[in-house]
């Protein structure tokens, strides 16, 4: 079983669930509002809205006929961490590279 937090980084691979979830962070919509922008059809949009609810990352809500969908408070919190801790290991890496060839050049100058 995939965990929470594949779900959540494979949701966010696609560019059109990017561009839905960016449109959610400025409030809730309905499916239409959401397709408005792409040149693909309804059902298409249904089914990344699928992905994007299946991930814990949106949610249905009821307005009469409508079900807008609107962004889930904190659901970015656990990619967001996880990119922000491989980002460290990348910048503490980095770091020890520059002072082991800072450390090459001084023994090359004496």
């Amino acid at each position: 079983m995939e965990d929470v937090l594949s779900r959540k980084l494979n949701a966010l691979a696609d560019p059109t669930r990017r561009a839905i979830l960016a449109r959610l962070a400025l409030g809730e919509a309905t499916v239409a509002e959401l397709g408005r922008p792409f040149a693909i059809s309804q059902p298409a949009i249904s089914r990344h809205l699928k992905v994007l609810e299946a991930a814990g990352l949106i949610e249905a809500g009821q307005a009469a006929q409508a079900r807008p969908r609107r962004l889930k408070a904190g659901a970015l919190k656990e990619p967001a961490d996880w990119i922000a801790g491989i980002a460290t290991l990348w910048s503490d890496s980095f770091d020890r590279l520059d002072a082991m060839l800072a450390e090459d050049i001084k023994r090359e100058g004496e």
